[in-house]
């Protein structure tokens, strides 16, 4: 197996931490986007991207992929290679261990597998949150793919990849990490939505509706908490940063229109 280093640009970081922070309770998925490069020995998965998926089971230990989920980040990924003019696929896969090790688990390993039957250089990203180590919350992140073990081919284990994080140009936040956030609430939403009703289905007792619309409420008063208003700011900053970097290019073309009017000017 060639060597693969993966590229992590900063932004698209955040998306996924902020993804895998946003439930304790189960675990969460997304695909990742992005471009691999050839150099030499080593291939290089530099991902600049992410699709975030809503659950179709919520579970405190395991997450699904659907085959139409698959193809929905495959049509995202032809999406973005005509707006960026580059070859963007699917590259691989992220998902959170919330309160374990950051470790895969052998469903792990064995999924990392399968899917890298679609493509050798296809990678997993592991999100452990609010692990308790010497009672402080941590979070620990891990890039992985699988092998087959040399004395059981039939079985795997996983090998750690490098994995670096890169900054974005001028530390900004790419429109594309913003539309993610931006979907995430979204997806935190439907999902709530989804089990607010179908627990409404199975119960005909006033009482119960009624507790199951007021936990309704508060669980999205807690989400627009605790994802919608620092989504809000962020998305505030952002935009007085973007008038600041307008601002400075106005400027600048400005300069460079007196200068090339004055060397006319000379000559």
């Amino acid at each position: 197996m060639a060597a693969v280093r993966v590229e992590l640009t900063c932004d698209t970081y955040l998306c996924c931490l902020t993804h895998a922070m946003s439930t304790e309770r189960e675990e969460v998925m997304g695909l990742l986007l992005g471009e691999i490069i050839e150099e030499g020995e080593v291939a290089v998965v530099q991902v600049f991207s992410l699709y975030m998926m809503r659950r179709l089971d919520k579970q405190p230990d395991r997450v699904e992929i659907s085959p139409e989920q698959l193809s929905s980040g495959a049509i995202e990924a032809e999406a973005l290679s005509e707006r960026m003019n580059r070859t963007v696929q699917v590259v691989g896969w992220y998902h959170s261990h919330p309160h374990i090790t950051v470790w895969p688990s052998h469903v792990d390993v064995r999924t990392q597998a399968n899917y890298q039957l679609m493509g050798r250089h296809f990678v997993g990203l592991i999100f452990s949150c609010f692990e308790e180590i010497d009672k402080k919350c941590s979070t620990k992140v891990i890039c992985f793919q699988s092998i087959p073990k040399l004395n059981d081919p039939l079985n795997y284990e996983h090998v750690t990849l490098e994995c670096k994080v890169v900054p974005t140009v001028q530390g900004t936040v790419s429109p594309m990490a913003s539309s993610g956030l931006i979907r995430l609430l979204n997806i935190l939403i439907e999902e709530e939505k989804h089990s607010y009703e179908n627990n409404q289905k199975f119960s005909n007792d006033e009482l119960t509706l009624l507790h199951n619309g007021a936990v309704y409420v508060q669980s999205l008063s807690q989400l627009l908490q605790v994802i919608g208003a620092p989504l809000l700011q962020l998305l505030q900053e952002l935009l007085i940063n973007n008038n600041n970097v307008i601002n400075k290019l106005e400027k600048e073309r400005d300069r460079l229109l007196v200068s090339l009017s004055t060397e006319g000017e000379s000559v």
